[in-house]
């Protein structure tokens, strides 16, 4: 856990600067870029996952600044529903793969639509961060074998549960 523990520390000192929340977000990301820890660094239950869903496990909540890391496990294939979050964040890939989809939404004559933006595949190592409101996306794990991000959030995502705010329905998306 010295590489957690490592990371904990420069988030404190890149927080400490402030700035909007899509400024923090991006100043984690740069600081996830310049060094993860490695994903055995991580204990054997916070490299667990399980079949059919991604596992959640909440590694450190700190209250000032206030952050929350955490490190999702994917088994292969797994596809988040089109989300945005409550708060700003920032993540790493530690194993394998993430292919995220970017959304944007647009008024239309039948009501809102959801447009493919951008996508992005991010390997080990890559990091990408977002800030409400243009956050919506949809993350699937690309991997043939489990993928292990490391997630950092502006938030108690221990407590809230979730970083999620709204579940876009399917029927929005259009190609």
């Amino acid at each position: 856990m010295d590489g957690v523990q490592s990371l904990i520390e420069r988030l404190h000192a890149v927080l400490a600067r402030g700035g909007s929340d899509a400024e923090r977000a991006e100043a984690v990301a740069e600081c996830l870029r310049a060094g993860l820890p490695a994903v055995d660094e991580l204990t054997p239950e916070q490299r667990a996952g399980e079949p059919g869903r991604y596992v959640q496990h909440v590694l450190h909540v700190e209250a000032d600044p206030l952050f929350t890391v955490l490190a999702l496990v994917w088994p292969a294939g797994q596809q988040t529903t089109v989300h945005d979050h409550l708060c700003w964040g920032a993540v790493a890939v530690l194993q394998g793969s993430e292919h995220e989809t970017r959304f944007r939404l647009e008024p239309d004559q039948a009501g809102p639509s959801l447009h493919p933006a951008r996508e992005t595949t991010y390997a080990p190592g890559d990091a990408c961060w977002f800030a409400p409101p243009h956050d919506i996306h949809r993350v699937t794990s690309g991997a043939a074998d489990a993928t292990i991000s490391l997630h950092v959030y502006g938030a108690d995502i221990a407590a809230l549960g979730s970083s999620v705010k709204t579940i876009y329905p399917p029927g929005l998306v259009r190609a």
